[in-house]
């Protein structure tokens, strides 16, 4: 695998804080040509540094006001797969981990409401082969999210 250099590094900590910041404004940051920065960035990106693109979305812009975390117990662990193909299915969940500790698995599941995210576990991700117990962890608020903000050392 291919190294990232400092250049590197300094592109992915301006790009990381505001991924709509202009080419040229990055390029002008770096001392580089705009050309550079275009062929860095997509390197980044054919290396899977860089995964991913978009916009992100507010959920409750969208009328889904229930955060959850729900741990995932499995009947076996092998079944993991498979029931991530059948939480793919289901457009409210937006993360899925396989885990240690007390849970095979954590999810991450928007609903509109309380009665809507339990209508979500009775009905779709308790009745899933393989689930055989769910608790449920409702987020209150969420205050930091700096997974996009990890920082990137010279």
């Amino acid at each position: 695998m291919e190294k990232i250099d400092n250049l590197d590094k300094k592109i992915l900590n301006i790009i990381t804080k505001n991924a709509r910041i202009p080419s040229k404004d990055v390029a002008v940051e770096c001392g580089v040509s705009r050309a550079a920065i275009h062929q860095r960035i997509q390197r980044l990106t054919e290396m899977k540094v860089i995964v991913g693109s978009g916009y992100i979305v507010n959920p409750k812009a969208l009328g889904y006001n229930t955060c959850t975390y729900i741990g995932v117990s499995l009947e076996k662990g092998s079944m993991y797969r498979d029931v991530v193909s059948k939480l793919e299915k289901i457009p409210e969940v937006v993360e899925c981990h396989f885990t240690t500790g007390p849970y095979s698995m954590l999810i991450k599941v928007y609903a509109q409401d309380n009665q809507h995210l339990m209508q979500l576990l009775n009905d779709q991700i308790q009745h899933i082969p393989g689930v055989t117990e769910t608790e449920t962890l409702i987020s209150l608020e969420q205050s930091m999210n700096r997974q996009i903000y990890i920082p990137v050392e010279d």
